[in-house]
This record gives C-alpha cells, sequence and structure tokens, in this order.
C-alpha cells in the first residue's frame, strides 16, 4: 500500500492510536512519527528507516506539561530555555522517566524532548496523551525531506500517512542541548537556534557535537544527511577541475562567485545557490531541498562553497560536513 498525502489531522490520530506511523510537518524538517510510548510502533520506525537502534530519537510534545510524564528534573536553565525558545527548533536531553521505553533512548537514562513551532503539528499533538517519536522522515543517512514530496518519493510505501504541511521553513533540524549535568549545559547538535541565542540567555555553553559510535542524540554521526552525489569542496578547486562542472555557491554575492563568474563562459560550469538574497535564513531553508535536487539531476560530483562560519552558517556547515563524507 502506498501512503496518501493529506490534511487529515483525525485520521493522522487514529493510524498513531493502533500503532502505525505518519510523516508529520515541522519547522525544521519532515519526521516520521509514531507513538512515543509504544515499543512496538517505535520499532517500526526504525524498521522503516533502517535506522540502527544505537540511535535515540526525539519525543515532541504539545504542551510543556507533558514533560512530567517523561522527564524526571527540568534544571531552571532549561526552563528559561523553553520560555523563550518553545515552540520551536531547539531539543532539551533530560534525566527520562521509567514511562520512555529504553527504545526510545538507545538504551541511555537521558530523553530528548521539544515542541515543533508548526500548527498543524501542534494541533495534532495537542489532540493525543501520549508524546510522537519522530526522527526525520527519509531513510537513515540520506538527506532530511523537507516537504511531503520529499517524504512520499523514498517512503511512500512504508508508512500509513503522509500529513502535509507545506514546506519546512527552518530546514535543518533542531539544535540540540543537554542538561544532564545541571551546571554545564552542552550543545550536542547545532541547528535552527544558534549558540549565541542560547548563551544570550543562560549565559556560556559547551559543544560536543560528534560521536561516531553510541550517539547521545541524533545527528552526531560523522556520514550523514548524505546525497549520493559526491561533494567537494569549491575552495583551492583547480580550474581543470571546474571545466563542465557543477557549483553550489553560497550566494550571488560571494567572494568567490565574483571571482568565478567572470570565468564563466570558458569553464562552462552550471551554477546553483543556497540562497539568492544572501541570507541564512534562506540557506538554512534550501539546502536539503538542493542536495535532493543534485541527486534527481543524476549528477555523479559537485562542488560547493561553505557559508560563513558563523549563526546559521555554522549549523549548514555542519551539515554539509557529515554529507560530504564518503559513504561505504
Amino acid at each position: 500500500m502506498i501512503a496518501e498525502i493529506g490534511t487529515d489531522i483525525p485520521k493522522s490520530i487514529d493510524i498513531l492510536r493502533n500503532g502505525g506511523l505518519v510523516a508529520i510537518p515541522t519547522e525544521t524538517v519532515y519526521g516520521l512519527a509514531a507513538n512515543g510510548l509504544n515499543e512496538i510502533a517505535v520499532a517500526s520506525i526504525f524498521a522503516a528507516k533502517n535506522r540502527p537502534f544505537f540511535d535515540p530519537l526525539i519525543l515532541h510534545i504539545g504542551k510543556p506539561n507533558m514533560l512530567n510524564q517523561l522527564v524526571s528534573n527540568v534544571p531552571q536553565n532549561a526552563k528559561k530555555l523553553m520560555d523563550a525558545f518553545w515552540p520551536g527548533p531547539l531539543t532539551f536531553v533530560l534525566p527520562k522517566t521509567k514511562n520512555v521505553p529504553d527504545i526510545v533512548t538507545a538504551g541511555q537514562d537521558s530523553v530528548a524532548v521539544r515542541m515543533p513551532n508548526h500548527q498543524t503539528t501542534l494541533n495534532l499533538l495537542n489532540k493525543i496523551d501520549f508524546p510522537l517519536a519522530a526522527p526525520s522522515a527519509n531513510p537513515f543517512g540520506y538527506v532530511s525531506p523537507t516537504s511531503a514530496a520529499h517524504v512520499f518519493d523514498q517512503l511512500g510505501a512504508k508508512i500509513d500517512y503522509i500529513l502535509d504541511g507545506g514546506n519546512c521553513t527552518v530546514g535543518l533540524e533542531s539544535t540540540i542541548i543537554s542538561f544532564m549535568d545541571e551546571s554545564n549545559p552542552c550543545i550536542l547538535r547545532l541547528g535552527g537556534i544558534t549558540k549565541i541565542e542560547i548563551e544570550n540567555i543562560i549565559g556560556p555553553v559547551n559543544e560536543r557535537i560528534h560521536q561516531n559510535s553510541n550517539p547521545t542524540a541524533p545527528g552526531q554521526l560523522d556520514q550523514h544527511y548524505s546525497p549520493f552525489c559526491k561533494l567537494k569542496e569549491l575552495k583551492n578547486a583547480d580550474a581543470e577541475n571546474l571545466q563542465n562542472s557543477t557549483i553550489v555557491f553560497y550566494s550571488p554575492e560571494s567572494n568567490i562567485h565574483q571571482q568565478l563568474i567572470n570565468q564563466k563562459e570558458i569553464l562552462n560550469f552550471q551554477a546553483l545557490y543556497f540562497t539568492e538574497n544572501n541570507t541564512e535564513t534562506q540557506a538554512a531553508s534550501n539546502l536539503f531541498s538542493i542536495l535532493r535536487d543534485l541527486d534527481a539531476k543524476g549528477l555523479s560530483e559537485v562542488y560547493f562553497e561553505w557559508a560563513p562560519n558563523e549563526g546559521l552558517g555554522l549549523a549548514i556547515n555542519d551539515r554539509l560536513k557529515r554529507a560530504m563524507t564518503k559513504r561505504d
């Protein structure tokens, strides 16, 4: 059976209550959702995505009071960040309660929780009495989906329904911050909320964004978010290699674009852009769609320009580093 794409929230709820899988829209990417307290339903997420069980999931809630059944302690600084950024692309790793199945947390004593900022999914979440486990709705390791069509193309035959909420506005997964050590909060994944925004609320925080085995949060593996097309750094590439190539520039205003555009007719390259208007928010929103389009065009390799290494550009570059890691 091929999943239907639609906007039927009651149908989605009925499927979820019966242990099924529904792709849901969020502001970051589309998630593959199941009842987060139903071990069998959660196991079906791993099966549909071919996701390893050592990689923990994020639970999604619609109201802060649902935290009470999922986590045993919410430090004061975590509450400050929730007040500032929820609903939104910020996930908290906190001590879990016994209500949370081990399959959700990869057997760890912590659980990742967030409240997405998408009205369709908030409407759904606020009509059910359980959280939704919902990693990105794509085969494990591939580029995350930012539209219902992306989900349908790759998981349409493996899930029950795709709840269409339009294109994702942020386009990067949520930032993940751990409060397992209350006195030493630590960012485990860069995402839609920047480190500077967090530090403006609670002061300095650390980072630990790479763990190649037994990750403590999603998105920490070295190879992730990867198209089949091989990504190569544009910086320092020889002109001979750029002949008849495809280049994804950060924007038309970038210095390297200005340098190379004068040679476009000689090098005969095709130019694409992460952002046409030179904004990090547009670059973040476009990132995964562009990576998917490279595969759709059948390209074997592409040169790309890094984003400015600040603000959301740090998260964009994090995804690009993982995306360019060689597939097995």
